[in-house]
């Protein structure tokens, strides 16, 4: 049987079908809901909410294993008498590995579903973070095991984010992302606030090798909980038909990504997040030597801690103020530029302020404005890519990732350069500012919202044979 598709979405196989962005279509065309439902299936509000707790929990739990080496890494090093080089090499590799699966995370989240990734990644880097005590003790070389053991870290939690934003794109409405993704995101704080504290008390009580058993041992007991109680027991068995096979998903992404790549409002998302992220990781690898260097008599707990305790409400402020703007009948697009404009816009009022002398009282202030809006991009462009392409996010993500890591790295060494030549911290906080300037003018100029993974000009007259 032919059905002729003269108006509205098309169903075949090689597109998509969606509703999200054309209310007058919500329910599709009769072929698509009996081909995949499993791709039109958006979680209820309930489900929502449950689902966004435990992917905070899922989140914190990941950068409590992700910070523990960093923690016990000077434990570790007098133990097994590592010198500079050999501790910042152990630390370094989770970086490279970091980088290699964040495209490979999301084009199998975008196949198989993220919460399979999700499930199946965490169970693994768990493991391997409660093993790594294991490892240190029962090799002859210790300096090999934890370089291998933080490189399999860092392959492993490498996926994780571009799974979040694949499994939001396939489950979460428009109106709700900006809550779920900001709120995920404010995880990465609590984590690092959590392992900061417990895990400090826990290395002074116990040694090193708690911190390590118990935040790999909590993060096993998540991944169980989510197999248990929201996969309801079923295997995540990811097959190679399966990402052969991957619907609507497999076929978009291997016939239309150059097209995709071409649009001005995807380049726009992927230089965006490229400055923002690589501005944050800068900051956040600079700014405790900067307080050391200013402010030399400054209590360290203060300007670590402060920052982060401001962060966190921001971020949960952001995904409120987005979906409820969005709600209210505001258009997408310009509610995702507000956002990001906050995230690099007002935020760099706050870091050029740094730029002149001030009190530390004030330093920490600004330090905690800019940290504190800089989670705006939760709600701005972390959730643009899914507005944009809902059937590859995961894998648009990931090259986005991948594009901020890299350039974060790049600037973080050039940060550093510039400190030395220059003997100022001014000429940092300028290099943020312009490259946070440059990616917040290309955002606003270029950002849209409306789908851009189908061609709407091939879809209009197009016959499906079911």
């Amino acid at each position: 049987m032919a059905v002729i598709q003269k108006h509205g979405k098309s169903c075949s196989p090689d597109l998509v079908c969606h509703r999200e962005n054309h209310p007058s279509d919500k329910l599709g065309a009769p072929g698509c809901h009996k081909k995949w439902p499993e791709h039109n299936t958006h979680w209820t509000r309930p489900v929502a909410r449950v689902w966004t707790v435990v992917l905070l929990l899922g989140t914190c739990l990941l950068y409590c294993a992700r910070v523990a080496m960093p923690i016990c890494a000077v434990n570790m090093a007098e133990q097994f008498h590592w010198s500079k080089s050999e501790s910042g090499m152990v630390l370094g590799s989770f970086f490279w590995g970091y980088c290699f699966t964040q495209v490979f995370g999301g084009y199998v989240s975008d196949r198989v579903g993220g919460e399979k990734v999700l499930l199946l990644s965490a169970a693994a880097w768990g493991s391997v973070t409660a093993f790594t005590p294991i490892l240190a003790h029962f090799c002859s070389q210790p300096i090999f095991s934890m370089t291998l053991a933080r490189f399999l870290m860092g392959l492993l939690q490498g996926v994780h984010y571009p799974s979040l934003a694949s499994l939001c794109s396939q489950k979460v409405v428009e109106s709700e992302r900006g809550f779920l993704m900001s709120t995920v995101g404010s995880g990465s704080y609590l984590g690092t606030l959590v392992i900061g504290g417990a895990g400090s008390l826990m290395l002074d009580l116990y040694g090193w090798q708690s911190v390590f058993y118990v935040s790999g041992l909590l993060s096993l007991l998540w991944a169980y909980c989510m197999w248990k109680y929201l996969l309801k027991g079923e295997g995540p068995i990811i097959t190679l038909e399966s990402l052969g096979s991957g619907g609507p998903q497999s076929k978009l992404s291997k016939r239309h990504w150059l097209r995709l790549l071409k649009q001005p409002a995807v380049c726009a998302v992927i230089v965006t997040h490229l400055c923002t992220a690589s501005t944050f990781f800068t900051l956040l690898s600079w700014l405790p030597t900067y307080f050391k260097d200013t402010f030399p008599d400054a209590k360290g707990w203060v300007f670590n801690v402060v920052p982060w305790l401001v962060a966190i409400p921001s971020s949960l402020f952001s995904g409120c103020l987005s979906d409820h703007l969005i709600r209210q009948g505001f258009d997408t697009a310009s509610v995702r530029k507000l956002m990001q404009f906050f995230s690099m816009g007002v935020s760099s009022v706050f870091t050029l302020l740094l730029c002149r002398k001030t009190t530390f009282p004030w330093a920490v202030t600004f330090v905690s404005a800019t940290m504190g809006l800089t989670t705006f991009s939760h709600s701005g462009v972390s959730v643009n890519v899914q507005d944009l392409a809902p059937s590859c996010a995961g894998a648009l993500f990931g090259v986005m990732n991948t594009c901020g890591a890299f350039l974060g790295v790049l600037l973080v060494y050039f940060s550093g350069y510039l400190i030395e030549s220059t003997g100022s911290w001014t000429s940092v906080f300028a290099l943020i500012t312009t490259v946070n300037l440059l990616g917040l003018c290309t955002f606003l100029a270029f950002a849209d919202a409306r789908r851009v993974d189908i061609d709407y000009s091939k879809v209009r007259h197009h016959n499906i044979h079911i």
